[in-house]
């Protein structure tokens, strides 16, 4: 079926209200890979743990990642112009828990954690990230609560061979 040939008492869709309490519990099923996502505007360096991004294209190389909209601080991925985002290993669990907020360390305390360094863009770049991908921010989309940042990859670290830190089930683990 095309577009043109939808059906128009479908054109318009009625809002439905799923749960959000049912919808959160069923994405906590689904794995994802933990990375920090980090950008630097000036001295100010930002990082988050997240676990919503992908590959959108390896021809120009091209990442997507999504963030909270209504965090104010995390302007600093559409103001830096860059972003980073730092694969972790199965040993990163404690960075991956001080950079998700939890501990509400201040962002200082947080980069103390790791040994960073910068490639093309200026981004942080996690020394020990099993890969990180620098990032030139080509978009940012603001869909429903999260932005949507999407990257071309102008710069690849590839670090040690190690089992990934994955998310699932409202918790770290390892594969």
């Amino acid at each position: 079926m095309y577009v043109r040939d939808i059906v128009p008492e479908r054109d318009v869709l009625e809002k439905t209200r799923l749960d959000p309490i049912t919808y959160r519990d069923a994405m906590s099923r689904m794995s994802s890979h933990v990375q920090l996502i980090t950008a630097a505007d000036g001295k100010e360096r930002r990082g988050v743990t997240v676990t919503a991004s992908c590959s959108v294209s390896d021809d120009p190389p091209t990442v997507l990642a999504c963030l909270n909209a209504a965090n104010r601080r995390n302007d600093i991925f559409s103001r830096g112009g860059s972003f980073a985002l730092n694969l972790l290993g199965a040993q990163h669990h404690a960075l991956a828990h001080a950079f998700s907020g939890r501990d509400q360390l201040d962002m200082e305390r947080r980069f103390a954690l790791g040994r960073w360094t910068q490639r093309t863009t200026g981004a942080p770049i996690l020394v020990e990230a099993i890969a990180a991908f620098d990032c030139r921010l080509i978009e940012v989309k603001e869909v429903a609560t999260h932005l949507i940042l999407i990257g071309e990859v102008v710069d690849v670290q590839l670090g040690p061979k190690q089992p990934p830190l994955i998310y699932v089930d409202r918790g770290y683990h390892t594969l």
